[in-house]
């Protein structure tokens, strides 16, 4: 039914191997020893943030904060944060917001470690945090929709929220409906086997 359940079926010996996004498979098996994510991946995709067409601004803001996070070291903190190599991913930071409006974000809470519920039931993760420093860099406060992935997009076309992300593969297909941020994960499919 999920891709744990593939994972553990894996690790039950029950399926030789199960293909899914890399980093979420990374999550799967630094919290299961004895299953390990083949390096050679199926695909490799990259992973971004959606805008509506047009909203060069709030794109120019979201790679602003993945460049200047880059820079400073800072970005790989929060990869290893979000994606240790053995364990759970450490608690999100607290990122000062503003008070000059909100930033709505739009995510499917079911991408860990991108986007999802952590124990206290707040959404938390990688995506999350670039927004929430997005919306901190533009002095607004960030409110975050959980929604099915595939509303996502036509929530944004619609208007009801400005920015979406959740393990989104940037496709020449969806450049046509939506405003891609530069690519912020390399991702893509991999496949999860018995170590």
């Amino acid at each position: 039914n999920t891709v744990l359940d593939a994972a553990l079926a894996v690790k039950a010996g029950k399926a030789d191997a199960a293909a899914y996004d890399e980093p979420i498979l990374k999550n799967i098996a630094a919290k299961n020893p004895g299953l390990v994510v083949l390096a050679e991946k199926i695909t490799t995709d990259d992973y971004g943030f959606a805008f509506r067409l047009g909203d060069s601004t709030l794109k120019a803001a979201a790679d602003s904060v993945v460049d200047a996070m880059r820079a400073n070291g800072e970005y790989q903190q929060m990869v290893d944060r979000w994606l240790p190599a053995q364990g759970d991913a450490k608690p999100m930071p607290e990122i000062p917001m503003g008070s000059d409006g909100v930033l709505r974000f739009g995510t499917a809470a079911v991408t860990e470690p991108f986007s999802f519920m952590d124990a206290s039931r707040q959404v938390v993760g990688l995506d999350v945090e670039i927004a929430a420093r997005t919306a901190a860099k533009l002095g607004r406060r960030l409110e975050i929709v959980n929604m099915d992935f595939g509303a996502m997009i036509p929530a944004l076309i619609a208007g009801k929220v400005d920015m979406i992300g959740a393990c989104i593969t940037i496709t020449a297909e969806r450049k046509k409906s939506v405003l891609f941020s530069e690519p912020y994960y390399v991702g893509g499919i991999s496949a999860i086997v018995r170590q």
